[in-house]
């Protein structure tokens, strides 16, 4: 039997929510367990129901989802996180993927589409809004220090590792990569954690955030 994937809503606005919620538990595959009004429930919520994903939202009372997705994301276990945010230019994007975020969506993604991040992710795959991605990355690597930062960074990863991450950059899955570096997917997944390991990385996305400061894509 395939393994259901349990969700936890988190946003302030209640529509949203059912929204969501209502979408969400017609998916195959996928159930809610849980909704949230702001970080702090959102971590009180993860404690009671151990969900695989997150969808959090950035502005909120209390806790905010940048702060909840930076401890949520710190624990020995933790959910993976996708921010789901209106804001396509808000700079609190970028730290929310930088706190550990495997992606970011924005609110009005179509619901197949939300349904295929949430696979994805909990899948390992990270998920960016291409609508935002460019513009966010330009931002990076326009930052002082932050392209050399980088190349200094990945300089530390043998060839091959330098290649899957390359590849994690443009967006390939395990099996993506695989196929076009004539290697198993079993191979990929040691290589990426090794990548991880070295680099004092959190996930692929910030594998990607890395490559794009480094002007590989």
């Amino acid at each position: 039997m395939a393994r259901v994937i349990r969700v936890l809503l988190v946003d302030d606005d209640a529509l949203v929510r059912a929204g969501l919620s209502m979408m969400l538990d017609g998916a195959a595959g996928i159930t809610v367990v849980a909704e949230a009004a702001d970080g702090q429930e959102a971590i009180t919520a993860t404690d009671a129901h151990a969900p695989d994903v997150v969808l959090m939202d950035l502005r909120m009372p209390r806790v905010d989802g940048i702060t909840a997705t930076r401890r949520l994301r710190a624990r020995t276990r933790p959910p993976e996180v996708i921010v789901l945010t209106t804001f396509d230019t808000d700079e609190n994007v970028l730290h929310a993927l930088r706190a550990g975020a495997a992606g970011f969506l924005l609110k009005d993604t179509s619901p197949p589409q939300i349904v295929e991040a949430i696979t994805r992710v909990a899948a390992g795959d990270p998920i960016l809004s291409p609508r935002i991605t460019r513009r966010l990355m330009d931002r990076t690597v326009a930052q002082a220090g932050a392209y050399e930062r980088a190349r200094a960074a990945l300089a530390t990863l043998t060839p091959r590792e330098h290649e899957v991450a390359l590849a994690i950059a443009q967006g390939r899955t395990n099996a993506d990569i695989a196929a076009g570096l004539a290697m198993g997917i079993t191979t990929v997944k040691a290589h990426v954690s090794s990548i991880l390991t070295k680099l004092g990385l959190d996930n692929r996305t910030q594998i990607a955030l890395l490559a794009h400061d480094a002007g590989l894509t």
